[in-house]
């Protein structure tokens, strides 16, 4: 109250919102230790040290930080090799990577979590771009179901799909542009099971994203092929200015370098600038960065439900990604929450965002995001598609303190234009 002056009521829903959490924040603190520890060996074991964040440029064929970086990576993620690199745009850059590598013309890929999200559809194909340069139109097989119709694993159509010489499985852990469960790792073992055992040929590639040390394990450890994720979400810290991984079999992992470099070339070359620092910094803070912004998570869900608001997941749920959905239904309270997120973020709280056409998307799309690094998902950050019932698509919070004076804040602005009713307060 000393620096923002709260309605009371308002106050006194967020103190009792916070009293009846503190079972889901424990479970939330003991996995973040198992995580924290888990990355403090791995850096004990590498024996990273200062001279891996020297920079290099050129060639860089001797770029041992580079090289350690992918060592780290490899024994926090379990896996027997990793590829981890700045000059990967975005997590879409990353998949795409995979995709290309793995991917022959007539091989089948096969979607097992329904259609991907929006800004991976031209990379495959199911949405025409102006150049042909997708997936399928350079003669890759595309297929797609959902083993999850109704939030429960269906393994049969999988199982009846497998026969049909499927080169690669992929599976989006999180939920996108849609209200579902995130993919558990449970779930993933079981479907890893079943793939090898059926097809021991198939690949198993999962887009990570949003999902790094939110549970005690990664897809690798159990059973998938492949995995990747974007150095701006959860694996950066919100530290990491860019970049993003894939971590997985050696094999695999040799022809995605090749992609990303050349063939002959794959991992040995690449020069670090002065990314190394940051990307080792990031790593290693990630597992207590994810576990604000998955309490920041659950108290935005539960403030939403007690003020009569649909949400999803579940509050008391568990989760596998850090990704809440608060249905507002309509289009000027969505605008409102974007617009007060954006007024309460530490940086460009001057600016206010405006719904607007972007590239990989069919609606419209506003984004709030005031962090430190653009674009940054592990900063409290939220988007949306203007269209009903008006879903926003909430992440991160570095923060939990401070990102929950901004949640406050775009509850009193809807409470301001009457997007609230002020008795729900006394909930």
């Amino acid at each position: 109250m000393e620096f923002f002056k709260f309605n009371e009521n308002l106050l006194n829903l967020a103190n009792k919102t916070e009293e009846g959490l503190k079972e889901n924040f424990k479970n939330i603190n003991l996995i973040s230790q198992h995580n924290e520890n888990k990355v403090l060996k791995a850096f004990l074991e590498c024996k990273v040290s200062s001279s891996h964040f020297t920079q290099s440029t050129g060639y860089a064929y001797d770029d041992f930080g580079r090289d350690k970086l992918d060592e780290l990576y490899s024994k926090i993620f379990k896996s027997e090799d990793a590829l981890v690199r700045h000059n990967f745009v975005c997590g879409t850059h990353v998949i795409s990577t995979v995709l290309f590598a793995v991917l022959k013309p007539k091989e089948k890929m096969l979607s097992i979590t329904s259609t991907p999200y929006p800004t991976i559809r031209k990379t495959i194909g199911i949405e025409k771009s102006a150049f042909k340069n997708s997936l399928i139109d350079l003669g890759v097989l595309y297929d797609e179901i959902d083993v999850f119709k109704e939030n429960k694993l269906n393994l049969e159509e999988l199982k009846t799909k497998l026969k049909e010489k499927i080169k690669l499985i992929y599976i989006q852990r999180s939920k996108g542009y849609s209200v579902r469960r995130a993919v558990n790792m449970q779930q993933i073992k079981l479907i890893s099971e079943t793939v090898h055992t059926v097809s021991p040929k198939t690949v198993v590639f999962v887009d990570n994203c949003y999902g790094e040390f939110v549970e005690e394990q990664e897809p690798i450890e159990v059973g998938a092929d492949l995995a990747c994720g974007s150095l701006i979400k959860n694996p950066g810290g919100g530290i990491a200015k860019t970049g993003g991984y894939v971590v997985g079999k050696k094999n695999l992992i040799a022809l995605v370098s090749e992609k990303l470099t050349a063939p002959g070339l794959g991992k040995e070359i690449g020069s670090s600038l002065n990314q190394n620092k940051d990307m080792f910094f990031g790593i290693f803070i990630s597992p207590f960065f994810v576990s604000n912004a998955l309490k920041v998570s659950v108290f935005t869900r539960k403030m939403f439900q007690n003020l009569g608001f649909k949400v999803f997941p579940n509050p008391n749920e568990k989760v596998s990604d850090i990704v809440s959905v608060l249905e507002l239904n309509s289009k000027k309270a969505l605008v409102s929450f974007c617009e007060a997120l954006q007024k309460s973020s530490p940086i460009n709280s001057f600016l206010t965002p405006i719904p607007s056409k972007m590239p990989g998307y069919e609606n419209e799309i506003i984004m709030a995001s005031g962090g430190f690094v653009n674009g940054a998902s592990l900063e409290l950050s939220c988007d949306a598609q203007l269209k009903p019932p008006y879903n926003v698509f909430l992440q991160g919070g570095l923060s939990y303190n401070s990102s929950k004076t901004t949640i406050l804040k775009a509850i009193e602005k809807l409470i301001n234009e009457n997007l609230i009713k002020i008795n729900k307060l006394k909930t």
